[in-house]
């Protein structure tokens, strides 16, 4: 079997460059034409040397014409874009070029781009200095993207595993899942065209107050969509010369989730040229009090709206952020899921809905396909049956989607730890209802941690554990909850796990969730989590209850964070009897 991907590691000068092509043609090599006469994908990379650890800034693009674009690159561009003069001048610049027998003008540009979705994902890479994506829809090819890209990428492993880490370590980094370069599906695309077109008629027209709904269940894409959006936002390259175009506008992004807040940051710092000291990245409570309803910002993209405060807190003195985000900026564009609302601080009243309908322009776009949970249809129904229907169905066999209950929390517990030590398996984490006693203000009194426990089996919670390898506690700076190495120690709850995702989900359903007489049922009394089972005091003065319903809510944000697995312990005896009695396969737990 004859050769198919040919890649070069050259040092980024003209010398270089000029003696790749002579070695290239005198003699002619297999890889000559693959090089010079097809399209080529490259790689041009230099450390950051103003850093007391090796990262690496990158440049991914392709090319008809390898040896004249070098050049361009070279000598033309570094007059015009500061990231090309810091890659000539840089002294350790490389160049890696990359040739296939399969390469046509779509398929280099489909694998330019998921280069960037991987190398914008790599831990030791501080900048990708790529302004534009070049998502390509059906081709001649386009069915050995995959196969294409894989050759590629293990091809790239074998110079630099340490600027190529293995492909399942780069999948399971929550940063890689918010990445704006995945390639989206006609659904998402249709919603972001919908979106900024919607953005510049408002923009254009100078209007304001206005309010773009994006709305799906949990795992329908929506947090994709907004983080391509946000990456539009700031490189706008079409009109160069457009004063309207989005990258010239005052824009932001707010989130109200520490662990999604940190994704975001990441992604602001790589993705060059967004101005890495501006706080475009933010929480709506540091938004509202730095920015002036007289003096508006153009567009605030607002991920996980339904979490906003819907009266005051903390050092938020408003009454609902979402109003008071309207109030300061010309266009909002939030995702919300109202299945996903937590707290009674979050609890939405027809009064307030009614005022911002009547003071604002709104527009629904929704998503309807699921994108995380990798299964079957008749698993996903069982999962939306036990949450939406209270109703234990027979589980169904699925070869894609492992779908396991047990009847010990420890039996969880070891499963989800073979998975979190296997690469290819993953990001893998325990996670529980909150109905455990939790203090992060205080100890408790007769031991070190505060714990999730049942009979003689325990584990700490909510970001206890402290690393103890100062290198890599300084890295999990960076890192969301699951991602942390430690946190294979602890559960997590919906606190860290939120709009996240798992590779294998553990879930210990506490005594809030019992089933009697056939039905699930939501216990308040039993659950600790007190901002869901509080009353609400409403707008009339009114003190109602809203915990069933939020119990249920955060019971749906935990069984929808697994993609290839849903690990359930029921603490419950009636629960986790049904649990078992429905799962019927030979190799159950």
């Amino acid at each position: 079997m004859s050769k198919e991907v040919f890649i070069e590691k050259i040092p980024f000068t003209k010398e270089a460059i000029d003696q790749f092509r002579k070695d290239q043609l005198y003699p002619t090599k297999d890889s000559t034409k693959f090089f010079l006469n097809y399209p080529t994908v490259y790689i041009a990379n230099h450390t950051k040397t103003d850093k007391k650890d090796d990262k690496y800034n990158v440049y991914v693009g392709e090319t008809s014409n390898i040896y004249f674009r070098t050049l361009q690159h070279l000598q033309r561009d570094p007059k015009d874009r500061k990231d090309w003069e810091k890659i000539v001048i840089a002294g350790d610049s490389s160049l890696y070029i990359i040739g296939h027998k399969f390469f046509n003008k779509s398929l280099t540009l489909d694998i330019e781009n998921r280069l960037m979705l991987y190398l914008s994902s790599v831990e030791n890479i501080d900048t990708v200095y790529n302004r534009r994506t070049n998502q390509q829809n059906e081709y001649y090819t386009s069915e050995c993207l995959d196969r294409v890209f894989s050759q590629i990428w293990r091809g790239l492993r074998n110079i630099d595993q340490n600027l190529f880490p293995l492909e399942e370590i780069i999948k399971d980094s929550a940063l890689f899942k918010a990445s704006p370069f995945h390639k989206l599906t006609d659904e998402q695309s249709h919603a972001i065209n919908q979106i900024k077109t919607r953005i510049k008629e408002a923009l254009n027209t100078n209007k304001s107050k206005q309010l773009i709904l994006l709305k799906g269940a949990a795992g329908a894409g929506k947090t994709v969509v907004l983080s391509s959006l946000f990456y539009d936002l700031f490189h706008d390259e079409e009109d160069a010369d457009n004063p309207n175009k989005l990258n010239n506008k005052d824009n932001y992004l707010l989130v109200n989730h520490q662990e999604q807040l940190t994704i975001y940051e990441q992604i602001a710092r790589k993705l060059n040229p967004i101005d890495k000291k501006s706080k475009r990245v933010a929480k709506p409570t540091s938004f509202i009090n730095h920015h002036d309803p007289d003096n508006k910002a153009d567009v605030v993209l607002v991920d996980e709206a339904h979490l906003l405060w819907t009266q005051g807190k903390q050092s938020y003195r408003g009454e609902n952020q979402l109003k008071d985000i309207i109030d300061r900026a010309r266009v909002v564009v939030a995702v919300f899921d109202e299945d996903q609302i937590l707290q009674t601080n979050q609890i939405w009243e027809e009064k307030p809905i009614k005022q911002i309908l009547r003071d604002s322009e709104m527009t629904v776009i929704y998503l309807h396909k699921q994108m995380r949970i990798n299964s079957n249809p008749e698993t996903l129904k069982w999962i939306r049956d036990f949450i939406d229907s209270k109703e234990i169905n027979d589980i169904p066999k699925d070869s894609k989607f492992d779908l396991r209950i047990f009847d010990n929390p420890g039996d969880l517990e070891e499963a989800i730890r073979v998975k979190a030590q296997n690469d290819e398996k993953g990001l893998s984490r325990v996670t529980a209802t909150y109905d455990w006693d939790y203090s992060s203000a205080s100890k408790p009194t007769y031991s070190d941690y505060w714990y999730v426990s049942e009979e003689d089996w325990k584990m700490p919670w909510n970001k206890q554990l402290i690393e103890e390898n100062k290198e890599q506690r300084k890295k999990n700076k960076d890192l969301s909850w699951a991602e942390q190495p430690h946190t294979i120690d602890e559960v997590g709850s919906t606190y860290t796990v939120q709009g996240l995702d798992l590779n294998f989900a553990g879930v210990i359903i506490g005594p809030s969730v019992k089933y009697r007489d056939g039905r699930i049922i939501y216990d308040p009394d039993s659950s600790h989590n007190k901002n869901a089972t509080q009353n609400r005091t409403m707008i009339d003065g009114s003190k109602v209850k809203h915990g069933e319903t939020l119990l249920k809510n955060e019971l749906n944000v935990l069984l929808t964070r697994g993609v290839n697995g849903l690990y359930i312990y029921a603490v419950d005896e009636e629960l986790r009897n049904a649990l078992l009695n429905a799962d019927q396969r030979e190799d159950h737990e």
